[in-house]
């Protein structure tokens, strides 16, 4: 069951550790990696979770697929979790990981769908035109595409919605027709 209180408290403290041993860069791709891997394989996800397993068994599996591909800090980390019965929640750590290392390293997600695809010189100006707008300077653009916007885009940093489709214009107009004042309704 997801606790994002616990998983938030394990990520802090992991980074906490990442800084202070001055390790944050690396124990930042060993978590990429491991978001990337639960993410690609219900498999694994599923013997974390699964009170079932004995967490000698668990131990094992995790050690022969993460040996040799993270640091020792995170095998340790991983270790830890597994020990205290923890390891379930290893996919909300990693993501409470990578947040929280975006908002130390001053880094904002920004949202953009658009209707087709914009090439890189598209992106590059719309990535520049945001850090002249606003305060934000460590910009990480994720794009998508939705053609039901016929044309356009949406684009979402934080809290903060701009919708410049097509689409959203005519749901306007369409309201405006239906609230129409200047047309008496006739019974």
């Amino acid at each position: 069951m997801p606790n994002p209180r616990l998983a938030t408290r394990y990520a802090k403290s992991l980074i906490g550790l990442a800084i202070e041993k001055g390790e944050l860069e690396k124990i930042f791709a060993d978590m990429q990696w491991l978001q990337e891997v639960c993410k690609q394989s219900r498999d694994f996800t599923a013997l974390l979770r699964s009170p079932i397993i004995k967490p000698d068994k668990k131990q094992k599996v995790v050690e022969a697929i993460i040996t040799g591909k993270v640091s020792k800090m995170t095998a340790a980390f991983i270790h830890l979790l597994i020990a205290k019965g923890r390891e379930s929640n290893l996919p909300e750590i990693t993501t409470a990981f990578t947040s929280q290392y975006k908002e130390h390293k001053n880094i904002h997600t920004v949202k953009l769908t658009t209707a087709a695809p914009l090439n890189a010189e598209l992106k590059n100006a719309l990535v520049d035109q945001i850090k002249k707008t606003s305060d934000m300077q460590n910009i990480e653009l994720e794009t998508a595409v939705n053609e039901d916007l016929i044309g356009g885009f949406v684009l979402q940093a934080g809290d903060k919605l701009i919708d410049a489709s097509v689409a959203y214009d005519l749901k306007q107009i369409a309201r405006q027709f239906e609230n129409n004042d200047f047309v008496y309704k006739i019974r």
